[in-house]
C-alpha cells in the first residue's frame, strides 16, 4: 500500500539528536536506511535514494521530556507484508528491543525506539478495500498482532530498507486535540478520518492517517523550549493544487504548529 495518490503526504522527518553517530548507526543497522548525505552536523538518511529522516546534531540540546509535545513516533511504511516479515526476522536475529505490536485493522504495526527515545513504528497497510468503516469513518483498533504469521510472510532474508519504503505517517504528542485538529486539519488541509480515546487521526486522499495526534502523555502541554532533542521539523509534500490552497490559507511555506514544531510545505515530486 502506498500513500502516493494522496494530495498531501509526509516527506522527511527531522530530529535533533545529542549523539548523531550512535543514532545514525542505529537507523542503518536496525532499519537499513542509507546515509544519503552528511554535512555540517546534518545527516540525511533514506531508502531507494529518497530522503526519509534528517538527523541534526546538537550535543548541548536538552533531552526532551516524555510529557511534552513533540514526536510520539515516526511510522515507516513497508511496501509489502513480505518486507515487514523480513524486517521482523532481522530484528529478532539482531536482538532488537521491540516495545509492542498491534493489529490496527487497517494496518499491522511493530513498535520500538531509537537510542535517544524517539518512537518508531514499522508497519504495513492492509488492502484499502479491507479497511473497516463505522458511522462513515475509518475504524481502527489496537488488537493483538500475530508475529509468527508476519514472520511467515517473509520469502527471503532482509537486505536493507526496500526501495518504496516511506514515512507513511507521523504520530505526535500534543497539548490539545482541538488545537491539533485546527492546525493539521483546517490550516494544512488534512481531513479528520477517525477519533480514538485521547487521539485524533487525520489523512488525505482517503488514507487512514498521515497525522496522528494524542494527549495520552502530554495533555495541556505548552510550546516547547528549544534547543531540545526530538522532533525538529516535519516536511509535508503537497500536489500543486493542495499546495496552492494551503499557501493561500497560510501565506507561508514554513509554519509552526501550536507547540512550536516547524512544519515545512514542499511540492511533491512529479
Amino acid at each position: 500500500m502506498s500513500t502516493a495518490s494522496a494530495p498531501l503526504e509526509i516527506g522527511r522527518v527531522a530530529l535533533t539528536v545529542n549523539d548523531p553517530a550512535k543514532v545514525t548507526a542505529f537507523y542503518s543497522r536496525v532499519l537499513g536506511l542509507d546515509t544519503l548525505s552528511q554535512s555540517g552536523g546534518v545527516a540525511v538518511l533514506g531508502a531507494g535514494g529518497t530522503p526519509l529522516l534528517e538527523l541534526r546534531a546538537d550535543p548541548a540540546a536538552r533531552p526532551r521530556s516524555p510529557q511534552e509535545a513533540g514526536l510520539f513516533h515516526t511510522a515507516f511504511l513497508m511496501p509489502t507484508r513480505d518486507d515487514l516479515g523480513r524486517w521482523l526476522i532481522h530484528a529478532a536475529d539482531n536482538r532488537v528491543r521491540l516495545e509492542g505490536a498491534s493489529d490496527h485493522w487497517v494496518s499491522e504495526a511493530i513498535y520500538l525506539s531509537d537510542p535517544e527515545g524517539n518512537g518508531i513504528e514499522v508497519y504495513v497497510d492492509r488492502p484499502r478495500d479491507q479497511w473497516p468503516m463505522k458511522d462513515g469513518a475509518i475504524a481502527m483498533t489496537t488488537a493483538r498482532l500475530d508475529l509468527n504469521d508476519i514472520a511467515g510472510a517473509a520469502t527471503a532474508p532482509w537486505a536493507d530498507a526496500p526501495a518504496g519504503m516511506v514515512v507513511g505517517h507521523v504520530h505526535l504528542q500534543v497539548g490539545s486535540l482541538p488545537e491539533a485538529d485546527a492546525f493539521y486539519g483546517d490550516t494544512l488541509g488534512f481531513a479528520l478520518t477517525t477519533r480514538y480515546p485521547g487521539a485524533s487521526f487525520l489523512g488525505a486522499g482517503g488514507y487512514h492517517h498521515h497525522i496522528g495526534a494524542n494527549i495520552w502523555n502530554s495533555r495541556g502541554a505548552g510550546v516547547r523550549s528549544y534547543p531540545a532533542t526530538g522532533l525538529a521539523e516535519l516536511e509535508i509534500r503537497a500536489e500543486p493544487d493542495a499546495l496552492a490552497a494551503t499557501l493561500a490559507r497560510t501565506g507561508a511555506s514554513t509554519l509552526a504548529d501550536p507547540w512550536g514544531t516547524a512544519v515545512r510545505l514542499t511540492p511533491k515530486a512529479a
